[in-house]
This record gives C-alpha cells, structure tokens and sequence, in this order.
C-alpha cells in the first residue's frame, strides 16, 4: 500500500498495528491524492475549518499544528519551527483504502475498487531502501543546558506558576537524504504502536509511531487517552519486564503526574460535554508496547448537541500531556524556554468522516523529514515536576532520542 501510495504529492496512512484501543474502526487506512484541501489563515483557523467542511462534509485527512495554542488561548509563537508544515491542513482524499478485519475497501473517485485493488497488489511487498548516506544527528542545546533549564523551570514551579512542565529538546540533521518509507518501515518494526502514521505533505513527511490517543468522537462520545508515566522494558528478562511493569503500576510520582494530566482533561472536556457526563473510565491504565511500558488513563464524555467537531478540539487543544498545568502558563514557559518551534510535534493528525466523527493522535516519537531542504528533526522530552532529577530527565530524553538515531542510522 505505501509502495504505491508514494506516487501521490499528498497521502495519510493510518495503522493501529493490531491494538484495539476502544474498538478502533480500521486496521488501517489510506488517504492519497487530493480533491480540494484548505491551509486556514492563522486566527481563523478553528472557524475556516468548520465552514469548510460544512460546505461538503466528507472524508478529511491531515493536521493541527502545535501552534494552533495561539487560537486557543491569547499567546503568540516567537520560535520557529525546522521544518514546518504549516499551521494547519486537511483534504479531501481522492482515494481511500481502508483494511478490517481482513476486509479490503476502496472509496474513489478515480477508478474503480477492483482497479486500485490490483495496482496495489502488483506492488512489491517489501520496501526497498534507496539511499545509503550517512545521518549526522545533532543536539539543538547542551546538556549543561538541559540541566540548567530544568532547574529554572522548577524554580518556576516553586514559585507557584505551574505544577507540571513537558519541556523538549530538539535534535536536527543537515545535508540529510533519507527514504522516508523505508525509515518508517524501520521506525514500526521496533516500535509498532497504536497511533502510528506516515504523512506526506509535498516535499515534507511525518515518520510517526505514537502510542497516544489526543480525542475521538463517535456519536456524541468524546475519549481522550492521555499517558502519563513511562516505564523501560526488559524483553530479554520476563521476570525483570514484569518488575518494571509494576515499579511504574505502583509509582507514586508518575501516578501524582498522571492524575494532574487527567484533571487538565477533565476540565477540557467539561466545557463542552453535558453537566455530569465526563468520566474517567479508567485510570491509571499500565499498557506495554515494544520500547516502554506507559501509564494511560481513559476520559470520556458526551458532548452537548451544540458543539461542532472544530469546537471539541478548540476547548482541548493541545493537550495537557504536551503541555503541562495550568495548560495556557506551561505554554508561556514552554516558548520561553525550548530552543525552536515545536511545528507539527505535540500537535495531531488524524481524520474527519463524513458525519463529524474523529479521531487524532498526539504526534509524538516521530521523524520530520523536508525533502526539498534535506532536513530532518525530531523532538524528545518529558514531564517536569518539582521532583524530578535534572540529571535523570536528561537520560531519559537522551534514551527516547538514541532509538530514533538508531532507526536513522540503520
């Protein structure tokens, strides 16, 4: 499917690679080509978006950018981002293939079912990597920098400002010619996850391999699935994988982190769900996946009939485990602070159907690709509170980015 999706300036795949998180509606699905698509003004994002789609609802694929934040809340975005895919973008696909439980499907407007079905087919069922320089990967700031931006973030929260900070440190590559479907082919085969996507806009891709759920609608059902909490795998030790497993089920500091993240969500929800509908269905959640074990609690609620799909996303964008709380001060801080913008990172791409339901992941552990500058970059990070060791965060964020480096390099 991706072999012959490539072909098109502009595709969406989506794969759960097999988890069924709240009986997902696909095993996976493909967007390509574009029968018109809309790159709303900055500051009318939200209601150019809605007008869009009520002019035609249909099938929409493609992002909201971290920067939507300014939409949101009165704040402004001093830092750029590396390679930028624009604030926001949808389109309406010309074709869509979608995989269930073994059933292949196809809405074109273009050719046939049956058509598309057999050009698939007469693909190559493996992807052929078709470069072979080197990637120089590179630290946007110092470790002695990382540090000390810890330290002041947490005099900040000892000052009151914030209780809980996400603060990244970007890492970026020059003169860097990849392929893209093959680093994803590689990105998946150590870390398949649940959220995972491979994006092409033009000259730009987005290699992602998320694990986390931002929103989904279904209905008048609205679940956000914010993860909080990591935990290292051991797959050679089953005994020492298990022990990891609980030390994180049994953590009080990622579960004190955990609950923050939930009541941000609460309060998002509760400004457009119906008095007394949000819930939080599970919390606490541990979940193993390839490279970690996480700690996901599950919120949902049911929206008033007078919120659009544009309106649920406005009231929780973006989300409180990208940012922190209380959500609008984080951001302040978090543009104080991190080196470069965040552009599409920490922001979401997913889809819209037909009659206003969606669904959106959070673009996190993922690769930006611009083909055209023979950029990339990739963002890692993690939760600030006024417990964490400066030394230890920057292990851990070292330890996120050193899989990715590994990918690239292999």
């Amino acid at each position: 499917m991706l072999n012959w999706a490539n072909r098109f300036s502009i595709f969406c795949f989506l794969d759960n690679n097999g988890y069924n998180f709240n009986a997902s509606s696909f095993d996976c699905i493909l967007a390509t080509g574009c029968k018109k698509s809309i790159e709303p003004e900055p500051g009318k994002a939200f209601s150019e978006l809605q007008k869009f789609y009520n002019e035609n609802p249909c099938w929409l694929f493609g992002h909201l950018g971290y920067d939507l934040k300014n939409e949101v809340e009165a704040l402004h975005s001093k830092n750029k981002p590396l390679i930028d895919f624009g604030l926001s973008f949808f389109f309406e696909p010309e074709s869509i293939v979608q995989i269930k439980d073994g059933k292949f499907t196809v809405i074109s407007s273009l050719q046939s079912a049956a058509g598309i079905y057999a050009e698939i087919n007469n693909q190559s069922g493996e992807i052929i990597n078709t470069v072979t320089t080197n990637v120089n990967v590179k630290n946007s700031i110092s470790k002695n920098e990382y540090v000390d931006t810890i330290l002041k973030l947490q005099n900040h929260i000892r000052r009151g400002d914030c209780y809980e900070i996400n603060f990244c440190q970007q890492f970026f590559a020059q003169n860097a010619i990849i392929d893209p479907l093959f680093i994803y082919s590689n990105l998946i085969r150590i870390s398949a996850n649940p959220f995972s996507v491979l994006y092409k806009l033009k000259d730009k891709y987005c290699l992602c391999a998320s694990p986390e759920r931002y929103l989904k609608k279904s209905g008048r059902t609205i679940i956000s699935q914010p993860i909080k909490g990591t935990g290292k795998r051991d797959l050679n030790d089953s005994v020492a994988d298990e022990l990891n497993k609980n030390k994180l089920h049994n953590s009080a500091k990622e579960k004190a982190e955990n609950v923050m993240v939930v009541d941000l969500v609460r309060n998002d929800l509760n400004k457009i769900c119906t008095e007394g509908s949000v819930q939080v269905q599970e919390l606490f959640g541990i979940y193993s996946f390839p490279q970690v074990h996480q700690m996901i609690s599950t919120v949902t609620g049911i929206l008033q009939n007078d919120i659009d799909w544009t309106g649920a996303i406005k009231a929780s964008f973006p989300m409180g485990s990208m940012t922190g709380a209380p959500k609008k001060r984080v951001m302040q801080l978090i543009e104080e602070y991190e080196v470069g913008g965040r552009g599409l990172f920490s922001g979401s791409i997913g889809y819209i159907t037909p009659v206003g339901d969606f669904d959106f992941n959070v673009v996190i552990r993922s690769i930006f690709y611009d083909g055209a500058k023979k950029s990339i970059s990739f963002l890692a990070g993690g939760g600030i509170t006024f417990y964490s060791n400066a030394e230890d965060e920057y292990e851990e964020c070292m330890l996120k980015a050193a899989a990715i480096i590994n990918v690239l390099k292999a």
